[in-house]
């Protein structure tokens, strides 16, 4: 590979977390791309296993960027699509997520000025009909040094469902828990854990939201936990569970769902947009969609806006309930979900590097 650069961010979230496992993967390569950090984040503290030599090579990445960058190298950079013009090469290979199903005019002009990777092939598709030629779909990887198995046992003798994200109408947490609720509230045998957040709220509107989606009642086995900083707490999060809840209704990888089924844990996963990449009827229990509805909620989506246009999928209540019963089965029947297994030996980000770096040479 000739010179090239990369423009990241590297902090707690998910384009942070995605960021650091394609940069270790870098290092591990013994390349020394020059390195631009996206706002100036170079956050480490939720990373496990980060060593002495890596962090070294960071900051030498980083000191490459000002005194060896040339604008005629291809730059690679992770981040969203607003905001993806300003670009110090020519030749951007964009990677980014999009989960709606719809393409504003500012989103395809943004797409014609990079090469475009999404992790979804539902994502490339929607630009595809909406005449963006220049997209590519890339997988995401098992981060292998963050998340693994542990032998332990965390909540004795429940069924422990997790159902993760950030709180907003796109994800459908409203509909999941509530459908959840009607099948298992205040059953001492099961537990939803809900890893659930949004930075963007203040408290007492989070609050307000999660009482709308309760009905103003209390569930003792309904447990809210919010956002954890350290991916050692968050890999514990995953452990404790039995199932992982897959609802999104537009999604560009589902990275917390990922993770977990392949390490081992079983899943109830809307059949649809991103989730289609990794989740089949072999390793998850699928259950389809029933309709689409605007993702407009008035607080993240707002109509007539110049990017973030469309509608999600919803899915029927009944058939949700239904398949939650199945995974139920599933993991009585053998609570380690081989078959998800699998999915760190075919999804690395080995191969996600190998293909970047192939885009890359094509630009």
């Amino acid at each position: 590979m000739r010179d090239f650069s990369l423009h990241l961010p590297i902090n707690s979230v998910s384009f942070g977390q995605v960021s650091v496992a394609l940069l270790r993967e870098f290092h591990a390569r013994g390349l020394e791309p020059s390195l631009f950090l996206i706002s100036n984040q170079n956050d480490l503290s939720a990373q496990e296993n980060v060593s002495e030599d890596f962090q070294k090579w960071l900051a030498s990445c980083v000191n490459k960027s000002h005194s060896q960058h040339s604008r005629l190298n291809p730059v690679f950079k992770l981040w969203h699509l607003n905001g993806s013009l300003e670009s110090f090469s020519e030749k951007q290979v964009l990677f980014s997520f999009h989960e709606l199903d719809r393409v504003t005019d500012t989103e395809k002009n943004i797409a014609r000025n990079n090469t475009l990777i999404f992790s979804s092939t539902y994502s490339k598709e929607v630009f595809e009909s909406n005449g963006v030629e220049n997209v590519q779909q890339i997988p995401l990887g098992f981060d292998k040094d963050n998340f693994y198995v542990k032998e332990q046992t965390y909540l004795k003798d429940k069924i422990v469902f997790n159902l993760t994200g950030k709180l907003e109408k796109r994800k459908n947490h409203k509909k999941a828990i509530q459908a959840w609720i009607k099948k298992y509230g205040n059953n001492k045998d099961y537990v939803l854990q809900c890893a659930i957040s949004n930075p963007f709220l203040k408290q007492e509107d989070f609050s307000r939201l999660v009482n709308d989606i309760l009905g103003g009642k209390n569930y003792f086995n309904v447990n809210f936990i919010g956002s954890m900083q350290k991916n050692s707490l968050y890999n514990d999060y995953l452990n404790s569970a039995n199932i992982i809840i897959g609802a999104s209704g537009g999604e560009g990888w589902g990275l917390p769902e990922f993770q977990s089924v392949a390490m081992g844990k079983h899943s109830v996963i809307l059949n649809a947009t991103g989730y289609k990449d990794w989740a089949n009827n072999e390793n998850s229990v699928l259950f389809e969609t029933k309709e689409k509805v605007p993702v407009y909620d008035g607080i993240f989506f707002h109509e007539g806006q110049t990017m973030n246009q469309g509608s999600i999928y919803t899915f029927d209540e009944d058939e949700f309930i239904t398949a939650c019963e199945t995974a139920v089965e599933r993991y009585k029947s053998s609570p380690i979900n081989e078959n998800g297994l699998l999915l760190q030996k075919k999804f690395t980000y080995k191969n996600t590097v190998d293909k970047i770096i192939s885009a890359m040479e094509q630009v």
